[in-house]
């Protein structure tokens, strides 16, 4: 056997020491790893610290520092009484603020306003938490129920009548319509060269008329009956949840199946009374104030709002629509949406604000504002169609194909499968679109509504707050009020965004 020779070796120096490594955490560690680690870093620090300091210390030393904090009219804000450098004139503010919020909204009837906001904020706040229950509860009644009570809180007013008769209002509305134009086609073809084919043409659409006359002729005589009665409200409300019920009833699976929705239908029912019996809509409800006295932060509030929650449904459909199989769909909605984003915002406000009463029937009015709502609402849902496309075409056609080998129909498979998925890719686009309406908003001053820009200007010309810093004051608080709500929405996207997207992090 060999011997085996084994050695230890036992270092009798120590080893030098060395550098401590070099920091790259905290305030130190960024300074060293971000903003001076190269000449080219070094420069960028330099001048962003520059602008810095030629922006934000003036704004601070404007809006704090040199700032005025009481005062009772100009005198308070004027260099020459104040003794020093005047900043901003909160005062002002402070004596205008009603007036930015409400516009001219009367004073009395403010707390309508107030109530809308806490009802608003009451029903939203719920659904922007994830984990609170009962979200269908709470979304029904933020976007089916809280857009009519707003209305009625707002405008004002009470009802004639209820389902049954605006139905049958609507068609006869319709059947004048068509009657108007084959009696106009009839009077053209005395003088026109093509006076026959104008002739038989206006023929038909008479006759139509007279058709869907005497077809709505029930439902017009059950109108005129009930709004002869001494509670032509509550009857019509009573014809009309009987009629909704029974046929919820029916197509919610009869006996078998139908409970269900018996009950949801009269539960809803129910809550409708105690609403019109709440605001007293069966007798003429609240003083009805004009949409031209709104202003300030309520018109904004309430073209933003309006316009983010009816743009995208819009946007879903025509995103759909493009990408159908059926040409006539196709068609329309890439008309419909090369049409609304080839023209700007301003054209399509002062499209609907002046020039679509002439199209509409000499008996028929639409609001100024919902006017404005409704060229906003189908101007931002022709941008969103294009956003939630862009989600469409992300997903895999694998995903249709297994849906289809599952046996889901279609409309399963968009709904529960395809749109989740294309939803959640553009969350970024969505929201920045959401932003950008929420900004736009200002251009409806130039039809005559007052936003909060719209009221701050028409502040100005008070002179008892005319000073050389209230212009400044007035456009800084109204950025400040701005950047809060966009601030909220990009902050609550990415948190969104985050937690649908927890699994395709790294």
């Amino acid at each position: 056997m060999s011997d085996v020779i084994s050695s230890n070796f036992v270092r009798r120096d120590l080893l030098a020491e060395r550098p401590a490594p070099v920091k790259t955490t905290g305030f130190i560690g960024l300074m060293r790893t971000r903003l001076f680690n190269s000449p080219t870093n070094i420069l960028l620090t330099i001048l962003g610290a520059l602008l810095l300091w030629f922006t934000i210390v003036p704004s601070v030393k404007f809006l704090m520092v040199d700032a005025v904090w009481s005062g009772k009219d100009r005198a308070a804000c004027l260099t020459e009484n104040a003794g020093f450098a005047v900043g901003a004139c909160w005062p002002y503010i402070q004596a205008k603020l009603p007036q930015l919020i409400y516009g001219f909204y009367p004073e009395a009837e403010r707390w309508r306003v107030n109530l809308t906001l806490l009802l608003a904020v009451v029903l939203l706040l719920p659904l922007l938490i994830p984990r609170l229950p009962a979200k269908s509860l709470n979304a029904g009644l933020f976007f089916v129920a809280f857009p009519v009570v707003a209305f009625f809180l707002l405008h004002g007013g009470g009802i004639k009548g209820f389902g049954l008769s605006w139905t049958a209002g609507l068609l006869q509305l319709f059947d004048e319509s068509i009657v108007g134009a084959g009696q106009a086609l009839l009077t053209s073809s005395r003088t026109s060269a093509i006076g026959p084919l104008l002739w038989g043409l206006g023929s038909l659409i008479v006759l139509l008329g007279t058709v869907i006359h005497w077809l709505i002729f029930p439902l017009t005589w059950l109108r005129d009956y009930i709004q002869g009665t001494g509670q032509p409200v509550w009857a019509d409300f009573a014809v009309t949840a009987a009629i909704v019920c029974v046929i919820a009833f029916v197509l919610g699976g009869g006996v078998r199946t139908g409970g269900r929705a018996l009950a949801s239908s009269i539960a809803t029912f129910i809550g409708i009374a105690v609403v019109i019996r709440l605001l007293d809509l069966d007798h003429g409800g609240l003083p009805i104030v004009t949409t031209n006295l709104w202003g300030g932060l309520l018109v904004t509030l309430v073209v933003s709002v309006t316009g983010i929650v009816t743009s995208l449904p819009i946007g879903i459909a025509l995103a759909l629509g493009r990408r159908s199989t059926i040409p006539l769909i196709r068609v329309f909605s890439i008309a419909f949406i090369e049409f609304w984003r080839g023209v700007p915002l301003i054209t399509v406000l002062f499209f609907a604000t002046y020039m679509l009463p002439l199209f509409l029937p000499g008996n028929f009015t639409v609001d100024g504002l919902v006017r404005a709502l409704i060229g906003i609402a189908l101007f931002t849902g022709a941008y969103q169609a294009e956003n939630v496309r862009g989600g469409l075409a992300a997903i895999p056609r694998g995903q249709s194909e297994a849906a289809a080998a599952l046996g889901l129909s279609w409309w399963k498979t968009t709904s529960l499968i395809v749109l989740p998925q294309a939803l959640r890719h553009v969350i970024p686009n969505l929201v920045n679109s959401f932003i950008s309406l929420f900004k736009d908003t200002s251009l409806v001053s130039i039809v005559a509504l007052f936003d909060l820009l719209g009221s701050l200007r028409a502040s100005f010309a008070d002179p008892k707050w005319s000073t050389p810093s209230t212009a400044f004051t007035g456009f800084a608080f109204a950025g400040i009020i701005y950047f809060l709500f966009c601030f909220g929405m990009s902050r609550y996207s990415l948190f969104v965004e985050r937690r649908l997207n927890a699994h395709r992090r790294n």
